[in-house]
Parts: C-alpha cells; sequence; structure tokens
C-alpha cells in the first residue's frame, strides 16, 4: 500500500483551527449567547451568515495588502468581524472582548481524537513536526492546554507573530526555517484548500488537504480525517 506521507518527507507541521483544534461549542453558538447576554436575540445561523460576510471581507482585505499581519492588525481585524457578526447588541466593546478572552482559553477547544497518537507516531518514525497557524498570541495559550498537542509546543509558527498569513509564501518560508530542512522535505497538513493547500504547494512545500467530503478531487493528496496520515 502507497503511504500517505511523501518518500523524503522530514518534518511534518500543521494547520490549527479545523485541522487539529475545533470550537466547542461551535463558535457560531458562543458568538448568539454572547449577544443575548448584552441585549440582542439573534440565532446562530444568522450568526454564521454575518460572520462569513465579514470575515470574508477581511481576508480581501489581507489579499490586496499582501497578506501582510501582525499582533495589532489581528486585534483590529477580529473586532470588526465581532462587530458586524453581533450588529445591533447594546454594547458592541464588551461582546468582543468577552469573545475575545473566550477563544483565548483552552477550554473553548477540542482536540481532534487521533491528533495524539498521530503526532507520537510521526515522531517515533524520526519526523519533525510543527504547528503553523493563522492566528495571534492566544494561540500559544490555548496550545499550552493540551498534553496531547505538547510535541507541537518547540515549533510554532503564528501569522501575527512573523508578520504574513497563509497562503502568503513568506509564512511558508517560517514553516520551513522552523523545520530546520528543505522545504521538499516540509509536508504541511491542513483543512483549507486556498490557505493550506495552494499556499503551501506554490511555496514549494508538499501538502495533504484534510477533504472529509471529497470536495476538492484536485487537490494530489488528501485524507478524509487526521488518522489518515498513518496509512
Amino acid at each position: 500500500m502507497p503511504t500517505v506521507i511523501p518518500p523524503g518527507t522530514r518534518a511534518v507541521f500543521f494547520d490549527a483551527v479545523g485541522t487539529l483544534l475545533f470550537p466547542d461549542p461551535p463558535a457560531p453558538v458562543v458568538y448568539s449567547e454572547s449577544a443575548r447576554r448584552t441585549g440582542l436575540d439573534i440565532p446562530p445561523d444568522e450568526v454564521r451568515s454575518r460572520w462569513l460576510r465579514a470575515f470574508r471581507a477581511e481576508e480581501a482585505a489581507d489579499r490586496l495588502a499582501g497578506w501582510v499581519t501582525s499582533e495589532a492588525r489581528e486585534l483590529a481585524r477580529w473586532r470588526r468581524i465581532v462587530a458586524e457578526s453581533v450588529r445591533g447588541v447594546a454594547d458592541p466593546d464588551v461582546c468582543f472582548r468577552e469573545l475575545f478572552d473566550h477563544f483565548s482559553r483552552p477550554s473553548a477547544w477540542r482536540v481532534d481524537p487521533a491528533a495524539g497518537d498521530v503526532l507520537t507516531a510521526l515522531r517515533e518514525r524520526g519526523l519533525v513536526v510543527g504547528l503553523a497557524s493563522n492566528y495571534d498570541a492566544r494561540l500559544l495559550t490555548v496550545l499550552a492546554g493540551f498534553r496531547e498537542l505538547e510535541l507541537l509546543r518547540d515549533r510554532v509558527v503564528v501569522s501575527a507573530t512573523v508578520g504574513h498569513r497563509k497562503p502568503a509564501a513568506a509564512f511558508f518560508t517560517h514553516v520551513v526555517q522552523a523545520a530546520g530542512c528543505e522545504r521538499t522535505e516540509v509536508l504541511y497538513v491542513g483543512d483549507d484548500i486556498e490557505n493550506d493547500h495552494r499556499g503551501a504547494t506554490a511555496a514549494g512545500l508538499n501538502a495533504i488537504l484534510i477533504d472529509p467530503d471529497g470536495r476538492f478531487s484536485e487537490a494530489g493528496r488528501s485524507i478524509k480525517e487526521l488518522r489518515e496520515l498513518l496509512t
């Protein structure tokens, strides 16, 4: 049986949200509950529609800016996304701070149940493992709360720290530097076809897309769930 991981791979880096980490409860539910506490009754489905519009607008702005980011940019970005998602609340600043702090806590997240076993098996095969994400400093706090992800902590690339977001080539250059090997020896695993798969491959890395529903047949290498990396 052919292996999922390309021959010659020396390092495997993972996306965070949607690959290893998942909001629990889901983000629209959390936003909806926060809005209700500040005077607005808005269902999670409506929150999700608003959130997607706001998120796409911020992605378009980042694209025009060459995917440059920072901690200040991420803070402003999420302030606008929250403001649009819960538009109509009596005090949007209170709602924003509550939500921003919520997603900095490990208790707001769950980890893929296979993550610990996958990371341990990869390390036992002699591979370097790391985490590389479009996030801000809160990711380090979240990561510290999960023993299953302990093997990743020595090699973490956060967009707000390195100054570029995925899918920028500059972001993946930092991934390669953190891996300590050639870019063709780095495998990037993520769930986003544009940011993770196309971004990594355009930068010269190998990539595997996590595609549970088989939506992206154009992805050369894809799996339905994380544990398939050990095939």
